[in-house]
């Protein structure tokens, strides 16, 4: 009994060792969320007397972005944000999961060289290119264009999603393939029928992930977009803050709160496949 105190000790270290981390991980998160939003229900504009728990909260903020006062465009933000990263999602999932499950069940000419590109892609930042991005915006008039932006963020989003849906689709047994070829289904109905059922909860996370990259986005958005009526709405928040005799910090909070409400919806939308994924690849023989 004597031998084993010393273990229980050490257990008990252990565990209080990880509450104290995930404690700490918790505040790290929560804290610049809840001051946040205790900033966009602060009065005024500064963000130097702003509190966690404002003393006189106001929904003035969140009204002026309504309002559309002056330059400010918000809701026509918000919808631009959104169709791009709408647009994002559905092209890039479907690309990526053609893409993915060419590598994963074909054996074809430059298939390792095309997943070593793949590789090298994704370890290359989009905003390294944003010169040649802004020329070949230029040269092809496509300044100002959603759908050039959108095939913008579908080019940086395949190579690494790939990945993720390649090695998905690898753990699912090529028997179900095999016993599908038998009855006579095409290699595209083996993907709609089997395989993408069977991986909805990695096209779930691709699906999110997508959609929230170009949400949140200012570098190449700053380069493709220049007309204020076709901000989205990391490049039309970015104007409250700009000028430092007009700028309006709290606002600014304001708006930057109203950007989580699209990833929220979308992710309760994704909730549902996301668990009913989960059983099916559970109970996949």
């Amino acid at each position: 009994m004597a031998q084993k105190q010393p273990t229980k000790k050490k257990f008990d270290f252990a565990l209080l060792l990880s509450y104290l981390v995930i404690t700490l991980v918790i505040i790290i998160i929560l804290y610049p969320l809840l001051w946040t939003i205790g900033a966009s229900f602060n009065p005024g504009n500064s963000l130097i007397s702003t509190r966690m728990i404002p003393d006189n909260p106001t929904l003035e903020h969140y009204q002026a972005l309504f309002a559309n006062e002056g330059s400010l465009q918000y809701i026509n933000w918000f919808k631009n944000s959104v169709k791009v990263s709408i647009a994002t999602m559905l092209l890039s999932t479907v690309f990526v999961t053609f893409t993915a499950y060419a590598f994963s069940r074909f054996r074809f000419t430059g298939r390792k060289n095309g997943l070593m590109l793949f590789m090298l892609l994704q370890m290359i930042p989009q905003f390294s290119a944003l010169i040649a991005i802004f020329v070949l915006g230029q040269m092809l008039g496509l300044i100002n264009n959603h759908m050039f932006l959108v095939f913008i963020y579908v080019g940086g989003q395949i190579p690494m999603n790939t990945y993720l849906m390649k090695g998905y689709f690898d753990t699912i047994p090529l028997s179900l393939d095999e016993s599908a070829k038998i009855d006579g289904a095409s290699p595209t109905r083996i993907l709609m029928n089997i395989l993408v059922p069977l991986a909805k909860p990695m096209l779930s996370v691709v699906a999110i992930n997508c959609f929230t990259g170009p949400l949140g986005d200012f570098a190449l958005s700053s380069v493709v977009l220049r007309n204020v009526e076709s901000y989205t709405l990391p490049l039309g928040l970015y104007q409250l803050v700009t000028n430092p005799m007009t700028a309006s910090y709290t606002k600014f909070a304001a708006g930057s709160i109203l950007i989580s409400v699209p990833v929220v919806i979308v992710f309760l939308l994704f909730q549902d496949n996301f668990v009913s994924g989960l059983t099916a690849g559970g109970t996949k023989g």
